[in-house]
């Protein structure tokens, strides 16, 4: 089985957001929860807890964000 880009969630202080999921994103999101939680020996978690993670993981390995990013502090 290939390797998630997720490891297991942390918990960590909340912050309450409200959003509206399209049907097919919340599937996925589901059968991620699943499967990580299969890889990691535990019980399926709530699959809202993936959005914080996987948003931090695109922000950190998005090299166009970095740069831009370094752009704008150098100004």
């Amino acid at each position: 089985m290939p390797k998630l880009k997720l490891g297991p969630i942390t918990d960590d202080k909340p912050v309450t957001a409200t959003l509206e999921l399209p049907a097919g994103l919340h599937r996925d999101l589901v059968a991620y929860s699943d499967i990580l939680a299969r890889e990691a020996g535990q019980s399926a978690g709530d699959p809202i807890r993936l959005i914080v993670p996987m948003l931090e993981r695109f922000i950190a390995t998005d090299r166009g964000f970095a740069k831009a990013r370094r752009i704008d502090r150098q100004s």
